[in-house]
């Protein structure tokens, strides 16, 4: 699979160029996102034609990681002709978080093919997704992302927001690459946010043997040295805060 960051910001910024979270999986000719937040899809639509995308994941409904289905709608709905559709798998509140942004009943479903997303494995075209539950949104979750074609093969856990790391130990293998948020920096975690750490973030890749970790959603303000250093001092492999236009491959 090959990883590239599309946007990597959280809800507000202060970075030239910050969108909201959007990553996009590519592998064997076809190709899923993670999330779709605010100002991701200028740099989605530049890089891949989003009418060839398997499906659109959405970890849960804050609009830094899912409010540019708008722009996606209207792109299949207008630019298309004819008009095209995408999946999306999201949480069950979805579609009326956006019919009622918009004051349309059916405004989404004009141009997604929206399932409701639940715990468990399914497929995605071929890549295979298992989705964990975890807390910080009223339905929220963490996803693995693996070729289907290599089932014993390394793959990618993406944390989305996520306010306890050990919902997320389940879904990681040794030798996966490890998306992590990590929200408050070098901490402390505000109690009352949901949101991870780098040294929470640390202690987890410690525990579970990724390859590498990635890093994301930093907020404002946080330093990104200081950030990358309190999860080394607990894991010792590979340790990057990724921004739009990073790209790896993972296995």
């Amino acid at each position: 699979m090959h990883l590239t960051v599309i946007g990597a910001g959280p809800a507000y910024s202060d970075r030239p160029g910050s969108a909201g979270a959007c990553y996009l999986l590519e592998a064997g000719g076809q190709s899923l996102v993670l999330d779709l937040g605010h100002g991701a899809f200028s740099g989605l639509v530049r890089r891949i034609e989003p009418v060839e995308l398997q499906a659109v994941l959405v970890s849960h409904l804050h609009p830094d990681h899912f409010i540019d289905l708008v722009p996606l709608r209207h792109y299949l709905r207008y630019q298309r002709v004819p008009a095209e559709r995408v999946r999306v798998i999201a949480p069950r509140a979805l579609p009326d978080r956006l019919d009622g942004l918009h004051g349309t009943k059916e405004f989404c479903r004009a141009s997604l093919d929206i399932e409701t997303l639940a715990p468990g494995v399914f497929l995605v075209g071929d890549f295979t997704v298992e989705a964990a539950s975890v807390v910080h949104d009223a339905d929220s979750y963490a996803f693995r992302v693996s070729r289907t074609d290599h089932p014993g093969g390394a793959g990618l856990v993406y944390t989305g927001d996520c306010g306890r790391a050990d919902e997320v130990l389940p879904l990681i293998r040794p030798g996966d690459t490890l998306l992590s948020e990590v929200s408050f920096g070098p901490g402390p975690t505000d109690p009352n946010a949901a949101h991870l750490d780098g040294p929470t973030v640390g202690r987890l890749a410690a525990a579970t043997g990724p390859s590498r970790v990635l890093l994301t959603h930093l907020l404002m303000g946080c330093d990104p040295a200081a950030t990358i250093a309190s999860v080394k001092a607990h894991f010792d492999g590979p340790v990057v805060l990724v921004e739009p236009g990073f790209e790896a491959a993972l296995a």
